[in-house]
């Protein structure tokens, strides 16, 4: 999905504005109408927030749910992202002024057959096994120098919590993302 210029701006400045406005009142309230929400905006798809603070990551999560247009995705996952990931203590007041946004759009998923079928550095992967759903981002495979294989072996272990091979018993899907920053 290709959003121009002035779009990815807003969306910078929704999820900045809801860190800092949940930080101020400790709940998720209604953007004010500073931000101008036009129609590439309301396109359904899901998205990932990665928060960083300095160069150290604070937070990453997200959603494949289309339930919700793109600019509420960004406004709620970046409340989750700086507060909700369990793997990292929440974002701080003192720390907003270090605080870095990484907004990944997400396209629909495809399913692939084989690890081959996998371009690094343009799909992420997402697997089914059972109940369990896991997914890497496209940056991911790229900041590790993984190949497909790899790909799925990490997230089979690390996403999914079973065995490194457990990816060739999973049904495996791949997207693309666009990434802002």
């Amino acid at each position: 999905m290709n959003i121009n210029n002035k779009n990815q701006h807003t969306l910078l400045s929704i999820a900045e504005w809801s860190v800092q406005d949940y930080l101020d009142h400790d709940r998720i309230r209604r953007l004010p109408e500073k931000f101008h929400i036009d129609e590439e905006l309301r396109s359904r798809c899901g998205v990932f927030v990665t928060i960083y603070v300095g160069k150290k990551l604070r937070g990453c999560i997200g959603t494949f749910s289309e339930d919700n247009e793109l600019y509420l995705n960004v406004k709620n996952i970046s409340v989750q992202a700086a507060f909700e990931d369990r793997r990292f203590k929440p974002v701080s007041a003192n720390e907003i002024s270090d605080m870095k946004v990484e907004i990944s759009i997400l396209s629909q998923k495809s399913r692939v057959s084989r690890p081959e079928e996998i371009d690094i550095g343009r799909h992420g992967i997402y697997l089914i096994n059972g109940i369990r759903r896991a997914t890497l981002l496209p940056q991911v495979a790229v900041q590790n120098d993984f190949s497909p294989v790899e790909f799925l072996e990490c997230c089979a272990e690390n996403k999914l919590g079973m065995h490194r091979d457990s990816w060739k018993d999973s049904e495996i899907f791949v997207y693309e993302v666009t990434v802002i920053k």
